[in-house]
C-alpha cells in the first residue's frame, strides 16, 4: 500500500497522471455534496466528487446508526499526491460512488485540520498493516470503531494491491451477514488503542540516553550522501539539531561532519528549490536529488532552525544562505497579507508531479542565451538526457572555484552570472501554471515559523526576519487566541475554528519565548507563560504524567493518544518539555522544572529503548542536563552597545542559553523574572550578568571579557 508518507518512492514507476484542469472543471458541473460548506482546501477539493461525503460529525454518525451502514472514513491533506491520485481513480469515478452511497456512509477528514483524528486511525492502521501513510482509509462501525484500514488503493487490484471496489464489496457482505464478528473485531481492536496511551513513570534520563542517541544516528548515517538510511530520506531536521547539541557537550568532530555533509547535499540537491528557495518535502532517492515536490510550511521552519544553528557552530556563509532563501520562499509566497504563514504547496501541477519545477536544455538557452545558458545548463547539470522523466531538477554537484577554474572564469563573476540566471529562470518559471496552495493558517505550524524566523533573525543580524515573525504572531493573538485564554487551530477565510491541540500550544509557545529573545517585548514572553499554563490545564495527565494530544476542551474520541515520537515534525510532548525548562529558568518557577522531570520520567522507559527516535525529547534533555548558562544583559536595546552584545550572542551557537534584556525603561520583565531587577548597567554601559549551574560569574561591561565568558565551555 502506498501513501503519501512515502510517496513516489520510485517516483518514474508509480507516478499517475491526474486530471487536467479542464478536466477538474468537468467534475463541478455535477452539484456539489456537503463538503462544499467546509473550509478545509482538502474538504473542497472533493465537494464535486459523486460521492456522498460528509465531514466528520453527528449528522454523519445519526446517519450510519439509522441506516445501519458501516462507515468509510479517508483522511488525506490537499498537498498530498497519492490522495490526488485516488480523488480521479475512484472518487471521482461514478460505480465506486454508487457502491459508497449504496452501502457506506463515507467521511472526509482534512489531517491537518484534525490530527487527533488521523493520530488514533493511523495508529490502526500501522497495527493492523505495519505501515502507514496518506491517503489514510479506514472502515468503522457506526460507534467510530476500526475494523479495516489500509492507505492507498486502486480502483482494481493492481501490483499485488487490492482492488477498492474488491475491498468495498467484501466488506459489505460482511457487515450483512456477520456483523457480529465485525463488531467484536472493532471492540478489541478498540480496546488496544485505549491501552496505548498509558505510561508508567519509570527509567530516569542520563547523559548515557544521549550518547546512546547519537551511536544509533552515527551507525545510520550515509557516509557518502549523508542522511539516514538508503531511500526515500527526510530531512528530519531535529536529529541534526540534537547531534549539533551532542558535538557541543563532547567535543566528538563526528557528529559536526555528520550535520555538515547532510546539510551540505541536501541545500546542493534537488530536494532545495535552487531558483526559488525552500525545501521540498522529501527525496526519493539517496542521493538528495529527487525530490516529492511538495513543500510544507513545517518543513521550512524546522530546516531553517537546523541551518541557522550549523552556521553559529560553524560560520560557514553557506548555511546563512541557506536559511536566507527559506524565508525568502516563505515570505514571499507562503504569506498571507495578515501576516500568517500558508500551510503548504502542492507536487503536482497540470496533473503532473513537478512539472513547474523542471527544465529542458532548449528552455534554459532561450533564456539565457548560448553562453550563459550552457554554463548555466553545466553547473546545474542540465542535459539532453535529463535526470528526471527526461527533464532536469536543478542541482549542483560541482564546487564553485573548480568550476570558474574550468571555465577560464573568475568565481565573483560566474557568482554574478549565476545570480543574474536564477533571477530570470525565477522570472520565467513565475508565468507557469503554480501548483495548488492549501492556504489555511495553522497555529503549530506558523508557532515553528515564528521560533525560525526569530532565531533567524538573531543569528544573521536580520530584524526584518523579527518584524516578520512579530506580524505572524500579533495575528495568532488576535485571530486565533480565544477570550478565555485558549487557543483555536485554523483559520481560513475569515473564519477561526477547531479547539487547539497540544501541539498548537506547545509550537505557538516556542514561538514566542524565542520571539521574545529576538525582540526583548515582554509581552510575548508573559503571553507563552499564560499559554504554557493553559496547556498544562488541559492537556496534563494527571495519572500517569505527560501530555495528551487532545485535552479537555477538544472532542472526546475513542481513546487518548500521548505522542512523544520526533518523525516529521517534533512531538508535542518533547517541544513542551523544552518550553517548561526554559520558561522554568527564565521566571525562576521551580514547579516548571519539577514538571519538566515528570515528562521525562513519564516516558523514560520508551526514550532508553530507541532514544535516536526522539532527538527533539534528546534536545530538551540535553538543556536538562545543562550546564545552562543564563545571561540577563542590563542596557537598553537601542543602545549602540548593547547591540554589539546582542550580535556576540546571536552569531554563537548556544544551545543551552537563557537570555533576558533588563530595560530601565521597562519595568515589566521584573514581574516575571524577579532575579532581574537588582541587575543593573555598570558605569552607564550595558552590563551582561551570566550563571552557570547556579553560581554567578562578576558582572561584565567590556566586550572582550563578555566574549571570553560566553565562550567558557
Amino acid at each position: 500500500m502506498k501513501g503519501c508518507v512515502f510517496n513516489d518512492m520510485n517516483a518514474n514507476e508509480n507516478s499517475a497522471r491526474l486530471p487536467s484542469q479542464q478536466e477538474m472543471k468537468s467534475s463541478h458541473k455535477r452539484k456539489p455534496n456537503r463538503l462544499i460548506s467546509e473550509k478545509s482546501p482538502y474538504l473542497q477539493q472533493h465537494a464535486y466528487n459523486p460521492v456522498d461525503w460528509y465531514p466528520w460529525g453527528e449528522e454523519a454518525f445519526q446517519k450510519a446508526v439509522k441506516e445501519n451502514k458501516p462507515i468509510f472514513l479517508s483522511i488525506g491533506y490537499s498537498t498530498c499526491h497519492w490522495c490526488h491520485v485516488m480523488e480521479y481513480e475512484s472518487f471521482e469515478d461514478e460505480e465506486v460512488a454508487r457502491i459508497l452511497n449504496e452501502n457506506f456512509v463515507s467521511i472526509k477528514v482534512d489531517r491537518e485540520e484534525r490530527p487527533d483524528l488521523d493520530n488514533i486511525y493511523m495508529a490502526v492502521c500501522q497495527a493492523m498493516t505495519g505501515s502507514g501513510g496518506w491517503p489514510l482509509n479506514l472502515f468503522l462501525t457506526p460507534e467510530k470503531k476500526p475494523f479495516f484500514a489500509g492507505t492507498y488503493f486502486p480502483k482494481t487490484e493492481r501490483f499485488g494491491n487490492p482492488g477498492f471496489i474488491a475491498i468495498l464489496q467484501k466488506i459489505s457482505s460482511l457487515w450483512q451477514t456477520n456483523k457480529e464478528s465485525v463488531i467484536a473485531s472493532s471492540e478489541q481492536i478498540t480496546k488496544v488503542l485505549q491501552s496505548m496511551a498509558f505510561t508508567t513513570p519509570g527509567e530516569i534520563l542520563t547523559k548515557e540516553t544521549l550518547k546512546h542517541a547519537y551511536e544509533q544516528l552515527r551507525d545510520t548515517f550515509d557516509t557518502i550522501y549523508g542522511g539516514f538510511g538508503s531511500s526515500p530520506k527526510f530531512p528530519t531536521p531535529h536529529n541534526y539539531t540534537f547531534l549539533l547539541r551532542w558535538w557541543k557537550r563532547s567535543n566528538d568532530p563526528t557528529a559536526l561532519e555528520m550535520v555538515e555533509k547532510t546539510l551540505e547535499r541536501m541545500g546542493r540537491g534537488g530536494m532545495y528549490d535552487q531558483l526559488g528557495g525552500g525545501f521540498h518535502r522529501y527525496s526519493t532517492d539517496e542521493y538528495w536529488l529527487v525530490p516529492h515536490f511538495e513543500k510544507m510550511l513545517y518543513d521550512q521552519a524546522l530546516t531553517a532552525i537546523a541551518y541557522t544553528e550549523t552556521y553559529q557552530a560553524t560560520g560557514k556563509p553557506y548555511y546563512a544562505d541557506i536559511v536566507r532563501g527559506i524565508f525568502m520562499y516563505v515570505l514571499r509566497d507562503m504569506t498571507s497579507p495578515e501576516g500568517g504563514f500558508y500551510s503548504a504547496e502542492d507536487a503536482d501541477s497540470e496533473g503532473v508531479e513537478g512539472k513547474f519545477y523542471v527544465w529542458t536544455p532548449d528552455e534554459v538557452i532561450k533564456i539565457l542565451g548560448e553562453r550563459d545558458g550552457k554554463i548555466f545548463c553545466d553547473y546545474y547539470d542540465v542535459s539532453r538526457e535529463g535526470n528526471f522523466e527526461e527533464k532536469n531538477i536543478l542541482h549542483v554537484d560541482k564546487p564553485l572555484d573548480a568550476f570558474a577554474k574550468l571555465e577560464g572564469i573568475q568565481t565573483e563573476e560566474l557568482q554574478e552570472l549565476l545570480r543574474t540566471a536564477r533571477e530570470k529562470l525565477f522570472a520565467e518559471r513565475q508565468k507557469r501554471i503554480h501548483p495548488h496552495k492549501d492556504d489555511k493558517i495553522l497555529t503549530s505550524w506558523n508557532g515553528l515559523m515564528i521560533a525560525a524566523l526569530a532565531r533567524g533573525a538573531q543569528a544573521l543580524h536580520a530584524p526584518e526576519y523579527a518584524q516578520a515573525a512579530v506580524r505572524a504572531t500579533d495575528f495568532i493573538l488576535n485571530a486565533l487566541h480565544r477570550k478565555d485564554g485558549t487557543l483555536l487551530r485554523r483559520y481560513r477565510s475569515g473564519e477561526a475554528a477547531i479547539p487547539g491541540y497540544l501541539d498548537d500550544y506547545a509550537y505557538f509557545v516556542w514561538g514566542l519565548i524565542d520571539l521574545y529573545e529576538a525582540t526583548f517585548e515582554t509581552k510575548y514572553l508573559k503571553t507563552a507563560l499564560e499559554l504554557n499554563k493553559q496547556m498544562i490545564e488541559n492537556f496534563w495527565d494527571e495519572k500517569g504524567g505527560g501530555l495528551f494530544f487532545g485535552g479537555k476542551r477538544n472532542e472526546q474520541l475513542i481513546a487518548q493518544t500521548k505522542e512523544i515520537y520526533d518523525g516529521a515534525t517534533p512531538s508535542g510532548n518533547s517541544v513542551a518539555l523544552f518550553n517548561m525548562l526554559r520558561l522554568g529558568r527564565v521566571a525562576g518557577n521551580p514547579g516548571l522544572g519539577k514538571m519538566a522531570d515528570q515528562i521525562m520520567k513519564a516516558f523514560g522507559e520508551t526514550i532508553n529503548q530507541y532514544p535516536s527516535g526522539y532527538t527533539q525529547f534528546m534536545c530538551a534533555l540535553d538543556f536538562a542536563l545543562g550546564p545552562t548558562k543564563e545571561i540577563v544583559i542590563a542596557g537598553e536595546p537601542d543602545q549602540k552597545d548593547t547591540q554589539q552584545i546582542l550580535q556576540e550572542i546571536g552569531k554563537r551557537f548556544l544551545p543551552r542559553k537563557v537570555l533576558l534584556l533588563n530595560s530601565l525603561k521597562d519595568k515589566s520583565l521584573g514581574e516575571i523574572a524577579g532575579f532581574v531587577k537588582e541587575q543593573k548597567p555598570i558605569e552607564n554601559k550595558a552590563t551582561v550578568y551570566i550563571c552557570e549551574n547556579y553560581a554567578c560569574k562578576a558582572p561584565a561591561n567590556e566586550i572582550n571579557k563578555i566574549i571570553q565568558l560566553l565562550d567558557e565551555p
